[in-house]
């Protein structure tokens, strides 16, 4: 008996007519693919593959975005240098390559949202540099004869002539439409054609719903005259920036919070007086504004009511418990080139007003350079938003995630007042609003809280007392 044998696409000896009916099926079929042979074997690796994997970033963050790939497929990438920048809900950072090697594949793009434990890139490496993390060899199983027979009749079956079928039609979605209503003549197409008209939009009046001319005249004149009447919107899709997207995961979160608002007025008109007295000269960078002053008074307060500084855990839902925090990073929100961010002064307890003045100078000017990193933005235990130097009297501050309350610092401005001899006189007033979370904080512990801050900052002496 005559045998042909295809070492590549036959893993069988068949007879010299099947092989050359078969071999004819292959050259005539796109649809047939290729089968090894019946024998596999694993390929010796010049290298191995290691996966690079989102670690936890810390912070409770369990999923980042990356704003921008560093490498790109077939580079060359040496270890500790920087792969990829990512933006999650409290900094803008790098991630840095374990290995030195070749970059195989890259498992995301830009934009990408990404949840910790997850590969972002493949790295060809050399195996005798990382042996320790080595991954198991899968290596391909030979088939067996009843996998071999399934194999032939899946090659019999994508043999078969192929029938081409007309396409269903799903009229469900179409509502009360016949199924005839989007077939029309073809003088009927040419006019929905010049008239740039979709014919699912155009009400059919002709049999079985069809439609006729008439009917795209009176759609057109239709159209015409409502656009005559109100000039169409042009809308344009713009994605999120990096710091937006987080911002609406982050808030999204916060508004899980159930808030409660507690708002007050007081007078600045002695830390005004204050603030011009000790005023240091106009070119110093060290100036001390009245946020200074409201960042250490809410540091001071924090000292008699500390449970508003605490951290609630609910990792367990049916045992949740707070997590005292004996130092005040406090954080300021800032408006920035890029978007709201919120970095924090650390440890306001130990440092003085001058102190706390020269870190938010400092940070303003990393924010507005983009180049705050992770420490700064990372740890905050209470928030202060002054909202008042942009403009605006009163404000609802939404709660950071992890924090139990947030101020919001409205704009001063000057309002008639009465003396102590009841003579009318002019006053600088700010109003100030807070949010606490109720699950925690009840409202007459907010209200003691507001209280000592604004005793502090209305007799600002009391305040320096108490300066470490």
């Amino acid at each position: 008996m005559n045998v042909l044998r295809c070492s590549r696409c036959f893993p069988r000896a068949w007879t010299s007519s099947q092989s050359l009916t078969a071999l004819s099926i292959v050259a005539r079929s796109p649809a047939i693919v290729c089968f090894p042979r019946r024998n596999f074997h694993a390929a010796l690796a010049l290298g191995g593959i290691r996966s690079q994997v989102l670690k936890d970033v810390g912070e409770g963050i369990m999923e980042v975005q990356i704003i921008q790939w560093y490498v790109e497929e077939g580079a060359r990438v040496e270890e500790w240098k920087p792969l990829c920048q990512y933006q999650s809900d409290k900094a803008v950072d790098d991630i840095t390559s374990r290995y030195e090697g070749v970059v195989k594949k890259l498992h995301f793009q830009a934009d990408d949202t990404i949840p910790t434990g997850r590969a972002l890139c493949d790295i060809e490496v050399d195996d005798a540099k990382y042996p320790e993390d080595h991954p198991p060899t899968n290596s391909t199983p030979d088939l067996s004869p009843q996998m071999q027979t399934s194999v032939d009749t899946q090659l019999t079956r994508q043999a078969a002539p192929f029938t081409p079928t007309t396409p269903v039609i799903d009229t469900a979605s179409n509502g009360s439409k016949s199924r005839y209503a989007t077939l029309a003549t073809p003088a009927v197409r040419g006019l929905l054609k010049t008239s740039n008209v979709n014919i699912e939009d155009v009400p059919g009046t002709g049999k079985d719903g069809r439609v006729l001319k008439e009917d795209i005249h009176r759609f057109v004149a239709l159209r015409d005259s409502q656009t005559t009447l109100l000039p169409q919107q042009e809308e344009t899709a713009v994605n999120l920036t990096p710091i937006q997207s987080q911002m609406f995961k982050t808030m999204t979160r916060s508004l899980s919070i159930p808030h409660f608002g507690y708002a007050d007025e007081l007078s600045i008109n002695n830390i005004t007086a204050l603030r011009n007295k000790i005023a240091l000269d106009k070119n110093d960078p060290r100036k001390i504004t009245f946020l200074s002053f409201v960042v250490k008074a809410v540091s001071l307060a924090l000292n008699e009511y500390s449970v508003i500084n605490a951290k609630l855990d609910t990792s367990n839902p049916n045992k949740p418990h707070l997590i005292m925090r004996p130092r005040h990073n406090i954080g300021i929100a800032m408006d920035t080139p890029q978007g709201l961010i919120v970095p924090n002064i650390k440890d306001v307890g130990s440092r003085s007003i001058l102190d706390v003045a020269q870190e938010i100078s400092r940070l303003s000017a990393l924010g507005k350079e983009g180049m705050l990193t992770s420490a700064d933005l990372s740890g905050g235990t209470i928030t202060v938003s002054n909202i008042g130097n942009i403009g605006g009297t009163y404000v609802s501050p939404v709660i950071v995630t992890n924090e139990l309350a947030i101020l919001g610092v409205g704009r001063a401005r000057t309002v008639p007042a009465f003396d102590d001899a009841g003579r009318v006189t002019k006053s600088e007033v700010v109003n100030f609003s807070w949010s606490a979370d109720h699950r925690v904080v009840d409202g007459a512990t907010m209200a003691r809280m507001a209280s000592k801050v604004k005793e502090l900052l209305e007799s600002p002496e009391r305040m320096l007392l108490s300066l470490r």
